[in-house]
């Protein structure tokens, strides 16, 4: 479970993944399979988990982490999805954000 500022992996081996392209932009959304569907809001901070935007390919959280690689944009919630991109280094865990306690993170890489 990831907790503020501490990383402890919780016991969840699948997350959703949908990535998508528009010209030079690769989109990438990963969230834990547990909150897909869900809305979290905590004072002006809130996010809804659709389907639309989050429902892709259930996958290995593994998988989906290094997906990020190729990414230019991405979102991520949950603390599966968070904890491993943590762990692989492609988040800081300083830029997290919680919502209701759920982590969320959006990373966007400026290509010159």
């Amino acid at each position: 479970m990831v907790k503020n500022a501490s990383v402890c992996v919780k016991q969840m081996t699948e997350v959703y993944l949908k990535i998508r392209t528009s010209g030079k932009e690769t989109v990438v959304s990963i969230c834990d399979k547990d909150i897909l569907g869900k809305k979290f809001k905590e004072g002006r901070l809130k996010i809804h988990v659709t389907e639309s935007f989050y429902k892709g390919d259930l996958v290995p959280v593994e998988e989906a982490v290094k997906s990020l690689e190729t990414a230019t944009i991405a979102n991520l919630v949950g603390e599966n999805t968070i904890s491993h991109a943590i762990k692989e280094g492609y988040v800081n865990k300083d830029s997290v954000i919680y919502i209701q306690g759920v982590p969320h993170v959006q990373i966007v890489k400026i290509l010159f």
